[in-house]
């Protein structure tokens, strides 16, 4: 029988933390989310001042990573690049701050951020992940 780690409790407040002291030692107002492998939520944090549809956005964007074992960086790149057909994919978050987790070559679950600029989510998502690996 195989095992796998997984994203308990204890990791996903050591994400959720890490990546609030990261947005606030920067003055950004993000919303973090953390999911399992198969991309359901596990934890949310919204910091004070950050758009309710970032709480969205942040989910979609750790279960698309989660689901896809890629950044949501690959998939804003493919569309920006002229592959506008992959938007009628049936994954939401294509937008660029969804980081998977990956333990031993394999994806546990995945950090998703929004609020700022897409590269300023993914430096967040990845200090959070960055807490626990």
């Amino acid at each position: 029988m195989k095992t796998k780690a997984i994203l308990g409790l204890a990791e996903v407040n050591t994400i959720l933390d890490a990546a609030q002291h990261e947005a606030e030692a920067n003055q950004w107002t993000i919303t973090v989310a953390v999911a399992d492998d198969s991309g359901e939520l596990l934890g949310l944090r919204r910091l004070d001042g950050a758009s309710p549809m970032t709480a969205m956005i942040s989910a979609r964007k750790a279960r698309t990573a989660a689901l896809s074992y890629k950044e949501t960086q690959f998939f804003e790149n493919m569309i920006n690049e002229g592959r506008t057909a992959f938007l009628s994919a049936p994954l939401e978050g294509l937008l660029e701050g969804g980081v998977p987790v990956v333990v031993d070559g394999r994806v546990i679950g995945a950090v998703g951020v929004s609020g700022v600029k897409a590269d300023q989510d993914a430096q967040v998502a990845k200090a959070g992940i960055a807490a626990v690996l």
